[in-house]
């Protein structure tokens, strides 16, 4: 059993127990939502389509969470002009979950999606109440650039100048010692 629900000019699939993503609505989390603009109600094998909208139907939802959506990237460019905009966008959705789909002639199945709609909510709390508060990834980000600091330490060039050195050093004496065994030969 599904229904074709309205919501800001864009028509969603409602099938009780599932959630549902449509743009952001005003209402809290936690809070019951209505949805009485439903184009169409399909139930074991039977369908209906309303003109424009059923009357006697309705879907409750409750509200999950509030979240926004995947960046997209908008880019302004005219050839030849030097002309080039960049901008980004993310969308602010609501996503709602379907408890039931109201009408006239509804036998007791309702009762039994209940128990199912229960248990998701308690799994979506446990999701939710995993993730580290902001505070923690800044002192992160943190201590990684002091360590940073402290390992790039840099030698005086008079250092270098000495190392040089012992390296032309060494070298002269092993080319000696070539010549002076080639020579008792």
């Amino acid at each position: 059993m599904y229904a074709i629900i309205e919501n800001g000019g864009k028509q969603y699939k409602a099938v009780e127990g599932d959630y549902i993503d449509i743009d952001l609505l005003p209402d809290e989390v936690g809070k019951k939502k209505t949805f009485d603009k439903v184009l169409l109600l399909s139930t074991d094998g039977s369908t209906e389509v309303g003109e424009p909208y059923l009357k006697g139907v309705s879907v409750d939802t409750m509200v999950v969470s509030h979240f926004k959506g995947p960046k997209i990237i908008i880019f302004k460019y005219r050839a030849k002009q030097r002309y080039r905009v960049k901008t980004g966008h993310r969308q602010k959705h609501s996503r709602v979950l379907v408890e039931s789909i109201a009408f006239s002639g509804k036998s007791g199945g309702a009762k039994k999606s209940e128990g199912i709609v229960t248990s998701k909510k308690t799994t979506k709390k446990a999701k939710t109440e995993v993730k580290k508060p902001a505070s923690a990834k800044v002192k992160t980000v943190a201590k990684k650039t002091t360590k940073k600091a402290k390992t790039e330490v840099k030698k005086p060039a008079s250092e270098k100048v000495k190392t040089a050195a012992k390296k032309t050093t060494k070298k002269k004496a092993t080319a000696d010692e070539k010549t002076t065994s080639a020579d008792k030969k």
